[in-house]
């Protein structure tokens, strides 16, 4: 491809620390995968495991960016679109394999739909069986209809449904954004390590006019939690405060107290039941303490 012709798409990938999962998720997106232009944009965040390395001397044509830190996953997903040349941003996990002909149906769904700022797939686990990958508004009672109504609903319809249908967020896990729509929010909010960017940025976009659609004929698998589970307690935290600072963006303070407050009973029940053991005992109480107890920033 040369210099003068601008890829369709740019496929933009984190990485950190999840060599197992690479060459699956690098060989579903060779060239004869898909029939959109491309380019391949990995950013390290400074992983020990090997998996920069391969990707260099397996898959010379990724252009890699080495972070000397773990600058989180906003962040480098900024990084690496600011480099990009495509007019499709794809962000897409590392512990993903994109089934045939999904990234050209992400891309034709945006091309039929102009004022469509994202597309987002159905999202599977490895047996077949369907995740939540989209979702309505994201408040406290909305995220309680969502999991203990909503989501066993979606975990079933997307298997049967083909048409794209508009949604208030979809998940990075894979995500096709049109660039101008994400240029014209400012990308990611950098304050997010990792957890929430994806739905603050569906947010946003909506609130700038452009929708979003989950497409469900395209299809990805993921297995989902790849650089996260080895340190599950510190990623429930991680979680927790992306989920606050979300709810000090976009949520009313009702909201807010209700989700402060049950996590405070969350909390004490864990302690309670014996879960935070050992160095974990010690520090996380108090990490979820200084967390909760900190004050909203005056608007």
């Amino acid at each position: 491809m040369s210099i003068g012709h601008p890829p369709e798409v740019s496929l933009i990938l984190v990485h950190y620390n999840d060599r197992p999962h690479l060459e699956a998720c690098f060989e579903a997106i060779q060239p004869g995968a898909f029939s959109p232009s491309r380019e391949i944009l990995l950013v390290d965040n400074a992983s020990t495991d090997g998996g920069a390395e391969f990707v260099a001397a397996r898959y010379p044509e990724v252009r890699l960016i080495r972070n000397a830190s773990n600058v989180g996953f906003a962040r480098a997903c900024n990084q690496a679109a600011r480099e990009s040349r495509g007019d499709y941003l794809l962000f897409l996990n590392t512990d993903t394999v994109m089934l045939s002909r999904s990234l050209g149906v992400l891309a034709a769904a945006l091309r039929k739909s102009p004022r469509a700022g994202a597309a987002g797939p159905a999202l599977l686990h490895a047996s077949g069986k369907t995740q939540v990958s989209f979702g309505a508004r994201v408040d406290f009672m909305a995220q309680f209809v969502q999991k203990f109504f909503l989501n066993p609903y979606y975990k079933v319809r997307p298997r049967r449904a083909r048409a794209p249908r508009e949604t208030g967020w979809l998940s990075a896990a894979c995500l096709l954004a049109r660039r101008e729509a994400f240029d014209d929010v400012g990308g990611f909010d950098e304050n997010f390590f990792i957890y929430f960017e994806d739905i603050d940025l569906c947010v946003r976009m909506r609130e700038a006019g452009w929708g979003l659609l989950f497409v469900p004929e395209a299809r990805v698998l993921h297995a989902g939690g790849a650089t996260t589970s080895p340190r599950p307690a510190a990623s429930r935290l991680e979680y927790r405060r992306s989920q606050i600072y979300f709810y000090e963006k976009h949520n009313s303070r009702i909201s807010l107290c209700l989700l402060r407050s049950y996590l405070r009973f969350a909390i004490a029940a864990r302690r309670a039941a014996g879960r935070f053991r050992g160095p974990e005992g010690r520090t996380l109480p108090a990490e979820y303490r200084r967390l909760l107890d900190k004050k909203r920033p005056s608007p």
